[in-house]
């Protein structure tokens, strides 16, 4: 398994790691398999989606501060809760198809991390199984 770390700039967003998976893909020397991308974090979050246009992730953002505002009525003391219910709906992992040394995504696609109670110093966790 590889850890790397990522300092967050904000409370919410959205942060593209492609040439991190890639570096990561490239040290391990593997051609074909999966990558693992996991975030051990219960306030952030991995997910695959749009990188053409960035109002796409402002607007995955927004809509998400609309439907799970931050509010001080949730029971959870540290005044978070929106960040853990906005990590539920994404997800801490996703799992990517390596051919030819490469992730395999779609035309559009980008592989993010998540932000949702930063700014903070971040894991993410890869872990290739190799075909």
């Amino acid at each position: 398994m590889v850890r790397r770390s990522l300092t967050t700039p904000s409370r919410e967003g959205m942060i593209n790691i492609d040439a991190l998976v890639r570096e990561v893909i490239t040290e391990a020397g593997i051609k074909d398999g999966l990558l693992t991308i996991f975030v051990p974090h219960t306030t952030a979050a991995i997910t695959i989606n749009e990188n053409a246009d960035p109002d796409v992730q402002r607007d995955i953002l927004s809509h998400l501060a609309k439907i799970i505002p931050q509010n001080p009525h949730f029971h959870h003391s540290e005044g978070n809760s929106d960040a853990h219910i906005k990590s539920v709906l994404t997800g801490p992992s996703v799992t990517l198809i390596i051919e030819n040394g490469k992730p395999q995504l779609g035309t559009w696609q980008s592989v993010f991390f998540c932000e949702f109670d930063g700014p903070r110093k971040r894991e993410i966790w890869f872990q290739i199984i190799a075909a």
